[in-house]
């Protein structure tokens, strides 16, 4: 299986799945005009991903901004994941958010609540 290696843009975050590793890694801002179009790519990814996964999977996200199109895609990543999760895997999701940064912050506090699984919030300055 390929790394899955896309640079950031104006509109899309980075992203950094790799399954040697097992570190999926999406940062920057995500405000897409066809969300669909730029995270289908990525649950095709980690669905595939999870046929022959590392031990231990870590999911970060270190995101500035995400819009609501944005929001409900990273929902259906945190689908595949929670449902790999209940099969037994070792997952955990670190959700990075600046100091100051309320709507990151809610965001994640809402995807961890409303998920129930490891989701670490970890602020930075």
């Amino acid at each position: 299986m390929k790394k899955l290696v896309i640079e950031k843009k104006a509109n899309t975050p980075s992203v950094n799945f790799d399954q040697q590793t097992g570190l999926l890694k999406i940062e920057g801002r995500s405000i897409p005009e066809n969300p669909g179009e730029f995270y289908d790519e990525l649950i095709d990814w980690v669905k595939e991903y999870f046929n022959h996964p590392q031990e231990k999977t870590i999911f970060e996200l270190n995101l500035e901004y995400v819009n609501s199109g944005s929001s409900k895609h990273l929902l259906g990543i945190f689908r595949v994941i929670k449902d790999q999760i209940q099969k037994g895997r070792d997952i955990t999701v670190n959700w990075f958010y600046e100091e100051d940064d309320e709507a990151i912050l809610n965001l994640g506090e809402h995807y961890k609540s409303s998920l129930k699984i490891p989701f670490n919030l970890i602020e930075f300055i």
